[in-house]
């Protein structure tokens, strides 16, 4: 584990070689799991003030189980997520061209909103653990992700370069420059 400001990071982060591939994963994270995306209570409310414009983007199905169990739900571990469809994919989920993708994002790409889709989704694999005193960020590798590692590992992207944008909308700029310093330092050792 590594310590940058007050976050604790997995040497995964550092190691692991990581591009999506959606061609050959068809976004399963996306509709693979036990519950739905995880979610920060502002981001509920983010949601909220734009589903108007992420509605069109949205299947039947998914619009339903908003209207029926809103935009967030808690899963069994008592975390906010967003709902599932038939207990399998994220209400979000929109299907183009046989890939699941997100219809928040579709918005986002549209220039109908500016939240771009939950910092989770953007992050993953990196799943982050808050704690009152540092938050924890672990990679966490899942068997349908095979595809990106095998797509890293040929590129030699590691996980925290993959996550760059993302990690720099969660801790800034600043973070992310004390992030490629330590990656340095772990390089030359």
């Amino acid at each position: 584990m590594i310590q940058v400001e007050d976050k604790i990071i997995s040497k995964d982060v550092f190691e692991k070689k990581f591009i999506c591939d959606l061609n050959s994963c068809k976004g399963a994270c996306c509709v693979e799991g036990d519950s739905g995306a995880p979610l920060l209570k502002e981001e509920i409310q983010k949601i909220a003030d734009i589903y108007h414009a992420v509605e069109p983007y949205m299947s039947r199905a998914g619009k339903k189980v908003i209207l029926k169990k809103g935009i967030s739900v808690k899963d069994r571990d008592g975390d906010l997520t967003t709902p599932l469809v038939n207990n399998r994919q994220c209400a979000f989920v929109i299907e183009e061209q046989g890939i699941s993708k997100c219809s928040i994002e579709k918005a986002y790409l549209e220039k109908k909103t500016d939240f771009k889709k939950p910092i989770s989704c953007h992050l993953f694999p990196i799943r982050i653990t808050h704690y009152t005193e540092f938050d924890a960020i672990n990679y966490e590798s899942i068997k349908i992700c095979s595809p990106a590692c095998i797509l890293g590992e040929e590129l030699k992207i590691p996980v925290y370069k993959f996550l760059k944008s993302p990690l720099i909308r969660k801790y800034g700029v600043k973070f992310y420059a004390e992030l490629t310093k330590v990656a340095d330092l772990l390089d030359s050792k």
